[in-house]
C-alpha cells in the first residue's frame, strides 16, 4: 500500500514522476516565473499538496523573500519535504564565503509544515499565493470544489491561486488520440507495459480528471474574478486566477 495518494511511495517519488509526467519540471518553472512577475518582495505563499517539497526549495531559491507554509495529507511525504530542506540548509553551510548571503537568508527562514489536505486548510485571506500541483485530481466533483473555496479563502484580496492538474481531453477521440500519446511517452521513459497498464487503470477510479472548460468554470463558481489557462500539454494543464 502506497504511503500517499500518488502512484509512487514518497521516498521514490521525486524519481518516478519525471518518467510518467511529460515536462513535469516545467510546471515549477511557469510558476515562478509566474510569481516573480507579481513583484510582489516577500510574498506568503501556500503550497498545498506540497509532497516532496521541490517546488518550494526551487522558488526559495529564486524568490528569497518568499515565506513558505507547505501542506500535504501525507506525513510521509511531508517527511520528505523536512529531509530535503535540511540537506538543502546543511549544503549552504558548507558553501564558500561568497554563498554567505543566500546561506544567511536559507538557514533564517521558517518553513511551516502542515500534515493536511486542501480541503482542511483553515486560512482566512492570509497569502499572496496558493499553489496546488497535481493534487486535486484525486477528489470526487463536490470535494474539488470545496477544495478550490477554501483555497480562495485563504488569499489575500488580489492573491494568486496556481494549479496544474491532469485534464480530460473535450471529446471521447481526443481522449483516445491524448492516451495513446502519454502510452508512447511512459514506453519511451522506461516504464514497463504492466506500469502502462496501471497508469491507465488509474484515470477514472484513483484519479479523476476533467476538461480545460470545466477547470476555468469552476474556478468561476470558486468566486475567482480573473482565470486564466497558463500551460498545457499531454493530458496535463496549469491554471492560475486572481481572487
Amino acid at each position: 500500500m502506497n504511503d500517499n495518494k500518488s502512484a509512487y511511495n514518497a521516498s521514490i517519488y521525486d524519481e518516478n514522476i519525471v518518467n510518467v509526467l511529460p515536462y513535469y519540471t516545467e510546471y515549477h518553472g511557469q510558476v515562478i516565473d509566474l510569481v516573480k512577475s507579481m513583484d510582489t518582495e516577500k510574498p506568503k505563499w501556500l503550497d498545498t499538496g506540497c509532497g516532496t517539497g521541490t517546488l518550494a526549495l526551487r522558488a526559495m531559491a529564486a524568490i528569497p523573500g518568499a515565506e513558505f507554509t507547505l501542506c500535504d495529507p501525507s506525513d510521509k511525504m511531508l517527511a520528505e519535504a523536512k529531509t530535503k530542506f535540511a540537506e538543502a540548509k546543511n549544503k549552504l553551510a558548507e558553501a564558500q564565503t561568497k554563498l554567505a548571503e543566500a546561506k544567511t537568508k536559507l538557514a533564517n527562514q521558517d518553513i511551516r509544515f502542515l500534515q493536511m489536505s486542501s480541503g482542511e486548510l483553515p486560512f482566512e485571506n492570509e497569502f499572496d499565493v496558493v499553489t496546488a500541483i497535481q493534487c486535486h485530481h484525486y477528489y470526487q466533483p463536490e470535494e474539488r470544489e470545496h477544495a478550490v473555496r477554501r483555497c480562495y479563502e485563504a488569499l489575500k484580496e488580489s492573491g494568486i491561486f496556481i494549479t496544474f492538474e491532469n485534464i480530460r481531453m473535450s471529446t471521447d477521440e481526443s481522449e483516445a488520440f491524448a492516451l495513446k500519446r502519454w502510452s508512447r511517452f511512459l514506453a519511451l521513459h522506461g516504464n514497463t507495459p504492466e506500469d502502462i497498464q496501471m497508469q491507465m487503470d488509474r484515470r477514472g477510479t484513483e484519479v479523476f480528471p476533467i476538461t480545460i472548460e470545466q477547470h476555468l468554470k469552476l474556478l468561476k463558481k470558486c468566486g475567482f474574478r480573473s482565470v486564466n489557462l497558463l500551460w498545457a500539454s499531454y493530458l496535463q494543464a496549469g491554471f492560475w486566477a486572481v481572487k
